[in-house]
């Protein structure tokens, strides 16, 4: 009977621990994280696209992209990302009024992080 309870322990941590093993094996690698779009005319929105690479094993899936504010609009690649392959995630601003700015970007995914940010930054000027 101890033998038998042994054994079941064993497999039950076994298939535990390569569920969890399996777990986030997707991975973003993106080519810049932070964009700097210098001085920008005032009430003319800008965009950056963010590009990224999965270099993970598994597809990659974006679940949300939230903005910290209303003035930044993100777009981004709705469909799994198979690894090796590309995906983006383009970034607008708008540029309301006049005055330095930086803001962030937080993606929600399936990635070994899976809270990521990225952030733009720059000067409003009239």
């Amino acid at each position: 009977m101890k033998k038998l309870l042994a054994i079941v322990t064993l497999l039950v941590a076994f298939t535990a621990f390569s569920a969890w093993k399996a777990d986030g094996n997707a991975e973003f690698k993106f080519e810049k994280e932070t964009y700097d779009f210098g001085k920008i005319p005032q009430g003319k929105p800008v965009s950056y696209e963010f590009k990224f690479t999965n270099v993970g094993t598994e597809p990659l899936i974006i679940t949300k992209v939230e903005s910290s504010c209303g003035c930044t609009v993100p777009k981004y690649t709705n469909a799994p990302v198979k690894p090796g392959e590309t995906g983006s995630i383009s970034v607008t601003f708008n540029a309301a009024q006049a005055a330095p700015f930086s803001k962030s970007v937080t993606i929600r995914s399936n990635a070994k992080t899976p809270l990521k940010s990225l952030y733009i930054k720059g000067e409003v000027v009239q």
